[in-house]
């Protein structure tokens, strides 16, 4: 770990992100801690690195993440650094339909150069409700 508990968070965060976009399970745990905390979209609590991308299989043909921004800040009540990765995510549909600009937010907790939580939003339920008909308003 290097000196600098805010710089090493953020790498930490990008490298288990490539990880994970790269389906390297095995890869992406590597960085978490080992009772880390996965909560994904729609409050789905999951185990381990498995759980997103078995997910996004279902809802997804493929998807990447395309990174705008990785922020973070030294929480010094916990000792962990908070960190938030933004971007869009761009792939295809299950019905094969290109998709880009699906804004998303995922947060982390490190601690101890290991990920200790992570918390998962995006638009993808707005987008398929739209496709659907059934969007409440323009999008």
């Amino acid at each position: 770990m290097t000196q600098d508990p805010v710089a090493e968070a953020k790498r930490v965060v990008e490298a288990y992100l490539e990880r994970s976009m790269a389906r390297d399970a095995e890869g992406a745990r590597r960085y978490m801690a080992p009772d880390c905390t996965v909560i994904f979209t729609g409050g789905r609590a999951m185990d381990g690195p498995e759980g997103p991308p078995a997910f996004n299989a279902r809802r997804y043909a493929w998807v990447k993440k395309r990174f705008l921004r990785t922020d973070a800040v030294l929480d010094p009540d916990s000792g962990a650094v908070h960190v938030w990765n933004t971007g869009h995510l761009y792939g295809a549909w299950p019905d094969g339909e290109a998709f880009d600009g699906n804004r998303y937010v995922d947060f982390f907790a490190v601690k101890d150069g290991l990920i200790v939580r992570t918390e998962v939003w995006n638009d993808s339920a707005e987008i398929l409700l739209h496709r659907a008909g059934l969007a409440e308003a323009p999008l």
